[in-house]
């Protein structure tokens, strides 16, 4: 069992801007959620969002909503608003903080021409290979390009042509002037610029070089006037590059960055690429798939938003990478949902029973509670008639041990209804299977009624089969079937993991009427069954149900079973 990143929901990030405040060194603390708009969001990105801005809104400061877009060859527009839409969505709202790294092109290409006045940047002619060559390994130190000595006035020649778009694809570089031989590789006279002739999906064909994340990052964080640049772990190497970058480049301000673990959780992928390839290679139907762990895909599925916040606090901020239990997540959604989710009754694969003794026409309607932890939700009526659909698994013909359910000759109650007993069942003439089962109810025992309470060891769900609407259901299960889905043998990679059953998608399925009005994104407790969303695809004549979690709860079993032990 791997354990959560914390189980005290520590968050020393927290910590460290609260020092800042009690020393004076910020009167106001201004954080930043930088993503790079080439993907959509997924729920690591989650707990950054809700680190980001609720440091901000802990410590009455601001959050900041900057696009980091110095890459047009792989951002989009999409991604933009796809990004502004799960921020809002997961609750959080930047006001008129947000702000492009394109929108300081022009003073990031000043700060550039500063450093090559100082002798601190440098316009390298290396190709890609022989920049790798020269660049070292961990284990030794990289080697000096034969460009890096070049006068400042041909350094400053070169890289205002490279602006004006005099050169090729990979032609030149700017690089920063540091330490060929440091122990660090990012400290190696790291690329700052490089030409790429592509339009910017903001500054359109304005430019042709442009510059790095490693110098672009920083920088913009600086001229923000951002406290606190809090980003993940692998960026730890990172920070003496940002630092060097704001104090040479004379930047207004030095932000202080902070590294802590990112989210992993078991059974899926966090990883863009890996992510981008299953969508492209249609392992998933495309981004908002509720098998991914994408904002989208979870929303569709059926996640609140609530719930990702409350499980971001209780897992904390570490310093340490971590994996956490995808149970953990299901049980704070289910812990969620518990609370706020109506209950309906749902027939997911039908069985056919008719109750002979009940009068042929007559409909009842029956009182249901629509949420036993919520004394405002009320009740609702459903209609009772003399033919009703159940479960196929609540009825046994044979009936194996310790089955309490519907069999021959046994007593069972409907939900909110009556007792029934089985006295026959009809079968299919060709494959002998039971499509119908005969019932007799007793009409003393309504729910409510003077013999209500006499006791049966079962009760189970039901629909009206002459008021029932039709749906389809869409059951999912983790996306790979191991914890690690990198743990595969060589010569393969992680899909060889992939979980063929992680989907099933059943028709024929049957739902109260009182969903009649269910819209896309409403949210139900089956019965028995599980928390569901109503899907965007459902339509008038046929709704669309994902299971969003079951009801079984395996890390309150594993967390019980822990303090048992």
């Amino acid at each position: 069992m791997t354990e959560p990143e914390s189980s005290t929901a520590g968050n020393f990030v927290r910590e460290l801007v609260e020092q800042d405040l009690q020393t004076g060194k910020h009167g106001r603390i201004v954080t930043r959620f930088p993503p790079e708009p080439n993907g959509y969001l997924h729920i690591g990105h989650a707990k950054s969002i809700c680190l980001n801005f609720g440091i901000a809104q802990e410590f009455h400061g601001i959050c900041h909503l900057r696009f980091d877009d110095t890459n047009p060859t792989k951002e989009e527009v999409e991604y933009v608003e796809a990004i502004q839409a799960d921020v809002r969505w997961l609750g959080f709202d930047w006001a008129d903080k947000m702000f492009y790294a394109s929108d300081y092109f022009e003073r990031l290409y000043q700060y550039a021409v500063q450093l090559i006045t100082q002798g601190k940047a440098y316009v390298d002619s290396l190709s890609a290979d022989e920049m790798r060559t020269y660049r070292g390994t961990l284990t030794e130190p990289g080697k000096e390009s034969p460009y890096r000595n070049r006068s400042v006035e041909e350094n400053l020649n070169l890289f205002s042509r490279m602006k004006a778009g005099e050169f090729p694809d990979g032609t030149h570089v700017l690089r920063a002037k540091i330490d060929m031989a440091s122990p660090n590789i990012n400290l190696r006279d790291p690329a700052f610029y490089r030409i790429r002739h592509a339009a910017h999906h903001r500054t359109g064909t304005q430019w042709c070089c442009y510059p790095t994340y490693d110098y672009a990052h920083p920088l913009s964080d600086a001229i923000e006037g951002i406290t606190h640049s809090i980003c993940t772990l692998e960026f730890e190497d990172h920070r003496p590059l940002y630092d060097w970058v704001v104090e040479h480049a004379g930047a207004p301000c030095h932000p202080r960055q902070i590294e802590f673990a990112r989210l992993n959780l078991t059974f899926t992928v966090m990883s863009k690429r890996k992510l981008l390839e299953l969508v492209e290679k249609g392992h998933v139907s495309g981004w908002d798939d509720p098998r991914l762990p994408t904002l989208k895909g979870l929303r569709r599925r059926g996640y609140t938003p609530e719930a990702i916040r409350a499980f971001c606090e209780h897992i904390g901020v570490a310093k340490r990478d971590g994996v956490v239990e995808m149970a953990l997540l299901e049980h704070f959604i289910r812990e969620d949902l518990n609370r706020r989710a109506p209950r309906v009754m749902a027939v997911l694969r039908p069985l056919k029973v008719i109750i002979d003794n009940y009068p042929e026409g007559q409909v009842e309607e029956l009182e249901a509670v629509n949420n036993p932890e919520d004394p405002t939700a009320g009740t609702r009526t459903v209609p009772f008639s003399r033919i009703l659909y159940i479960e196929q698994e609540d009825f046994r013909e044979v009936p194996p041990p310790k089955y309490f359910r519907l069999t021959p000759g046994r007593e069972v109650r409907l939900r909110y209804a009556y007792i029934v007993k089985c006295v026959g069942v009809v079968k299919d003439e060709r494959t002998g299977e039971v499509v119908e089962v005969h019932c007799t109810y007793d009409p003393e025992t309504r729910s409510g009624g003077p013999q209500a309470q006499r006791k049966v060891k079962s009760t189970i769900h039901w629909v009206s089969a002459a008021q029932a609407l039709p749906a389809d259901v869409c059951l999912y299960e983790a996306l790979f079937v191991k914890a690690n889905p990198g743990d595969v043998p060589e010569g393969q990679d992680y899909t060889a993991n992939l979980n063929p059953h992680s989907l099933e998608r059943l028709t024929g399925c049957i739902v109260e009427p009182s969903l009649a009005g269910a819209s896309p994104g409403n949210r139900y407790q089956f019965e028995r069954q599980g928390y569901f969303c109503v899907d965007p695809d459902s339509s008038a004549g046929r709704l669309v149900f994902n299971r969003t979690v079951p009801l079984r709860d395996s890390w309150a079993k594993i967390e019980k079973a822990r303090q048992d032990g």
